[in-house]
């Protein structure tokens, strides 16, 4: 068994927020769309999920194709099934997230910042090819640094 662990930074402008979390089910794009649109009036979004099976596709939507484009590119990059980002401007995470966490396929919010932030990314190589995701905020670095299990540090 392989371990290998990688920083990831969320790309993204100063004035763009993001949430990072994990969901089950491929109709969870529309669903979080519906969220967004409900949570905020002009909210500007973009949303991208990564599949785990099949062709794991990248499904994505939003009321903004430069958000939508961004997140998609971020979403690649980490390369887990299961998980979807949202970035959004014109909100603040505090103003959407209780209707992204009620999402039913939602299973966990990882993060919800307007800060800059990375992952502390974990791959766990084995047979099945499965995949850990762990985020540190970037506020968290400094000690992430000291508790790093790996001794590598971000």
């Amino acid at each position: 068994m392989e371990l290998e662990l990688e920083c990831i930074a969320i790309e993204k402008d100063e004035d763009i927020s993001a949430i990072l979390g994990h969901a089950g089910f491929i109709k969870m794009v529309e669903d979080l769309y519906e969220a967004m649109v409900g949570s905020v009036p002009g909210v500007k979004f973009g949303i991208a999920f990564a599949e785990a099976s099949g062709p794991r596709l990248v499904r994505s939507d939003g009321n903004d194709d430069g958000l939508r484009r961004l997140a998609e590119s971020n979403i690649l990059r980490i390369a887990a099934g299961h998980t979807f980002l949202i970035l959004f401007r014109e909100a603040y995470p505090i103003n959407v997230i209780n209707n992204v966490r009620n999402v039913s396929e939602v299973a966990a919010i990882y993060c919800a910042t307007s800060n800059p932030y990375k992952l502390s990314w974990q791959r766990q190589r084995t047979a099945a090819q499965s995949s850990v995701l762990s985020m540190v905020s970037h506020r968290l670095q400094q000690k992430a640094r000291t508790i790093s299990r790996a001794g590598q540090s971000c």
